[in-house]
């Protein structure tokens, strides 16, 4: 039913920027939190940004100040403009979304590869 599918991910340089898009589709839900996950070989998933419906913003600490989440709630896509990019950013994003619709829900996309170079 819902996917989640990302798109934007590649491979940059030390410093670059790149812009992450996920656009939800199959559902009419409001999604009351939007964001974006990452996962480094050998770590854990950690939350790098997310926002709300109403557009309140949270972000990791290590990417405050060069990442920016924003949504079109009409579009059901949410984004991530990357600035100054590092090597330590290089990942796998996944795009999650939160629904309380029906009950708590999360959905997930398949992920897409942010590699930095150094």
């Amino acid at each position: 039913q819902v996917q989640l599918v990302e798109s934007g991910g590649g491979l940059v340089q030390f410093g670059g920027s790149l812009r992450l898009s996920c656009a939800a589709s199959g559902s009419s839900f409001v999604f009351y939190r939007m964001g974006w996950y990452r996962q480094a070989p050998g770590q854990q998933r950690e939350l790098v940004a997310a926002v709300t419906y109403g557009g309140s913003t949270n972000y990791a600490d290590s990417v405050k100040g060069r990442f920016t989440i924003s949504r079109d709630n009409a579009k059901h896509t949410v984004y991530l403009q990357m600035n100054s990019l590092k090597p330590e950013d290089t990942a796998v994003y996944y795009c999650n979304a939160f629904s309380t619709v029906a009950g708590d829900r999360d959905y997930w996309g398949q992920g897409t590869q942010v590699t930095v170079s150094s």
